[in-house]
C-alpha cells in the first residue's frame, strides 16, 4: 500500500513539474520582442496598440501629478515639440506606485491639460512590482522575467529606438532637456 502511495505522489510531482515547465516556456515564447507589440490603455480608457508608434523613437516616462519632479512635464513637452518632426514621441504613463498621483484618470487628465501637454498620456497603472503594466514589464525585465532593475521613483525615462528596443534609461533627477538625454535622443533619430 505504501509503495503504491509513493508511486502516486511521484506521478503527481512529475505532473506538477511538467505543468510548471510548460508555463515557464509559454511565458518565454510569448515575451514581446519589441515595445510595438504591446497594448496599453490611454487616459480616455481605450485600449490602444503601441504599433501606431512603430518606426518612431520613444521616450517612455512614468509620471505623477504631485511629485517634486512634476515640473519635468514642461521639459517633456519642450523635448517632444523639438523632435516630433523627426518621428519622436513622449509617452506618459501616470502611476500612483509612490503615492503621488491623483485617484482618477479624469483628475490626471485635467491636471495634464493645465500643463498644455500635447504628447500621449495613458491611464494610471502600476509601473513596478507585481501587476505592473506590460510596457514596464518589457522595459524592466528580460525575456525570462528577470528584473533589470525596478523603477525607483516617478519620472524615470526610457529611451526606445525605432526598432522598439530599449536604448537607454535615465533616472528621475535627470531633466529631459539636459544634454545627457537630448544627445542620446539625437543619436538615434
Amino acid at each position: 500500500m505504501k509503495l503504491e502511495e509513493t508511486k502516486m505522489n511521484k506521478i503527481k510531482l512529475y505532473k506538477l513539474l511538467a505543468i510548471y515547465f510548460l508555463m515557464l516556456i509559454q511565458g518565454v515564447c510569448f515575451a514581446s520582442s519589441n515595445i510595438f507589440e504591446l497594448n496599453a490603455t490611454n487616459i480616455e480608457g481605450d485600449q490602444v496598440s503601441l504599433k501606431q508608434y512603430q518606426g518612431k523613437v520613444l521616450l517612455v516616462v512614468n509620471t505623477a501629478s504631485r511629485c517634486g519632479f512634476t515640473p519635468q512635464y514642461k521639459s517633456l513637452e519642450k523635448v517632444f515639440k523639438k523632435y516630433k518632426e523627426k518621428e519622436f514621441v513622449v509617452l506618459a504613463f501616470p502611476s500612483n506606485d509612490f503615492r503621488q498621483e491623483f485617484s482618477s484618470n479624469e483628475e490626471i487628465k485635467d491636471f495634464c491639460e493645465a500643463y498644455q501637454l500635447s504628447f500621449p498620456i495613458f491611464a494610471e497603472g502600476k509601473v513596478k512590482g507585481f501587476g505592473k503594466q506590460d510596457v514596464f514589464k518589457y522595459l524592466t525585465e528580460d525575456s525570462n522575467g528577470k528584473s533589470k532593475g525596478e523603477i525607483r521613483w516617478n519620472f524615470e525615462k526610457f529611451l526606445v529606438n525605432r526598432e522598439g528596443k530599449l536604448f537607454k534609461r535615465f533616472r528621475s533627477s535627470l531633466d529631459p532637456n539636459q544634454a545627457h538625454i537630448t544627445q542620446a535622443i539625437e543619436s538615434i533619430l
